[in-house]
């Protein structure tokens, strides 16, 4: 197998296992974790797939930073809206959390 298909594997990996974190926990915490855990996958494929087209792969390392960029806004607000359910619920579990339900 060449290098693309090492990067690729290792991807995979990470989203699966991003996923099922996703899927499988409880707690707020832990779900967000996961999802940052996919956006790594994410961003590690943008940048094995653009080293392996013709242009430089500067695109690629740049689209990673954006997707680092994102991932950390979106840690900032989850993380603010977490501390504001801990507050008024007095839990972070999601089962506990009946009123979010429309």
């Amino acid at each position: 197998m060449t290098w693309l298909h090492w990067y690729l594997l290792v991807a995979l990996l990470l989203f699966c296992i991003g996923l099922y974190g996703l899927v499988q926990r409880r707690s707020l915490v832990a779900m967000l974790i996961a999802l940052e855990l996919m956006l790594a996958a994410v961003s590690l494929n943008v940048v094995a797939i653009t080293s392996l087209s013709g242009r430089s792969s500067s695109v690629g390392q740049v689209v990673a930073i954006i997707l680092i960029g994102v991932a950390a806004a979106e840690g900032a607000v989850a993380l603010s809206l977490f501390v504001a359910i801990q507050r008024e619920v007095q839990s972070i579990n999601v089962e506990n959390l009946s009123e979010l339900k429309g």
